[in-house]
């Protein structure tokens, strides 16, 4: 299919039965002679088949064995199936994408996936690099739902500090403003005013210096504060110009302001 082969691509493959005896013996010349094995089974059953890694390192030493599973190897859901969407659900990435007040969204990418692979590969990098100093090999235990919450940044720290439980927010960001996509006549953009210097020249570029003056868009708190009301002002004079329009005015010259359109 498409799918797989956008994922797979340069790769070269093989099918071994390990139920057999014959790929069972492939199996083991293959580890004697591997850098790094990856097995992404249920955890256990590996262990069924006798390929648990503290078997296989008495084969080779050096072998760096990564496993990558739903919930890890170990704890109470260790031995429960998982897809991207259910730890998408189960790691909190979900209630924190949407439009404000609205249900919660899976992201467009299969980010549960996606993100356990990468967590994968930055373990075994980090496990080959012990080994070449010396070092044994490693088990690297990846599980998808400790990947999603590795990744909900600023949300579980917000619950920390101030007990407040995330929501969705739509395009925006929770502590920058205006940091955000807005409608153009003809489509629409994304900006990215990440400080109250930007603000400044924001501002002027607008030809809106009355903004500045008023004390509800100051500074960066207390825009994010009022961004309603600040969202009420912004919308209408973006919809004065068409995308291209604003992304030429917005990045022309030294003063020039993060944006884009969106696709």
């Amino acid at each position: 299919s498409g799918y797989f082969m956008s994922v797979n691509r340069n790769k070269e493959s093989m099918s071994l039965n390990l139920k057999t005896e014959q790929g069972k013996e492939i199996f083991c010349e293959l580890v004697k002679k591997s850098d790094v094995l990856v097995e992404n089974f249920r955890p256990g059953t590996m262990e069924k088949i006798g390929f648990y890694f503290q078997e296989l390192k008495k084969m080779n030493p050096r072998l760096v064995y990564t496993s990558v599973s739903g919930y890890g190897h170990t704890g109470p859901y260790r031995h429960k199936p998982a897809y991207d969407i259910i730890v998408q659900a189960l790691g909190g990435i979900m209630s924190i994408t949407g439009e404000h007040k609205g249900g919660p969204v899976k992201i467009g990418a299969s980010m549960g996936d996606i993100t356990a692979g990468l967590f994968a590969a930055i373990g075994t990098l980090a496990a080959l690099s012990h080994v070449d100093k010396g070092g044994e090999g490693q088990h690297v235990d990846i599980s998808m739902l400790d990947s999603q919450v590795a990744i909900l940044e600023n949300a579980i720290s917000r619950y920390f500090l101030n007990g407040e439980i995330p929501g969705p927010i739509g395009n925006r960001h929770p502590s920058i403003t205006p940091f955000c996509s807005l409608p153009s006549a003809d489509g629409n953009l994304v900006i990215a005013v990440g400080n109250d210097a930007m603000w400044k020249k924001f501002c002027i570029l607008l030809n809106r210096l009355d903004l500045l003056d008023n004390n509800k868009f100051k500074t960066n708190t207390e825009r994010t504060t009022y961004w309603e009301e600040l969202q009420e002002i912004l919308e209408p004079i973006f919809q004065e110009r068409s995308t291209t329009d604003w992304l030429e005015l917005l990045e022309e010259g030294r003063n020039s302001l993060r944006s884009h359109s969106v696709y």
